[in-house]
């Protein structure tokens, strides 16, 4: 049985999708983003559905937000993508905090 557009929007209200889309190290768009949590020109720190991402670049800059949509999208030169599992909690939290100081 084929599923309508109307069930498939209803599903991703339940579980929102996380996807990363990078496009030449330049630009990186992010879905189901919940919080950011901090952010410069050389890290973001991220809270998504999937546990936390951590950007790590030269000259990024945050170029559209949408919170209610859960979107971010970064422009600047990529260097590396490191999630943090939710399990770990607070304690994976101070990590990166320690890392990005």
């Amino acid at each position: 049985m084929e599923r309508n557009h109307y069930d498939q929007l209803n599903e991703q209200h339940v579980r929102p999708e996380h996807n990363l889309i990078l496009k030449g190290r330049k630009q990186l768009e992010i879905t189901g983003v919940k919080h950011v949590e901090s952010f410069d020109n050389e890290e973001f720190l991220l809270e998504t559905v999937m546990g936390f991402l951590a950007i790590r670049g030269q000259h990024l800059k945050m170029k559209n937000l949408s919170v209610e949509r859960g979107i971010v999208l970064i422009n600047g030169k990529i260097i590396d993508l490191v999630y943090l599992d939710d399990h770990e909690g607070d304690k994976a939290k101070g990590f990166f905090s320690k890392l990005f100081k």
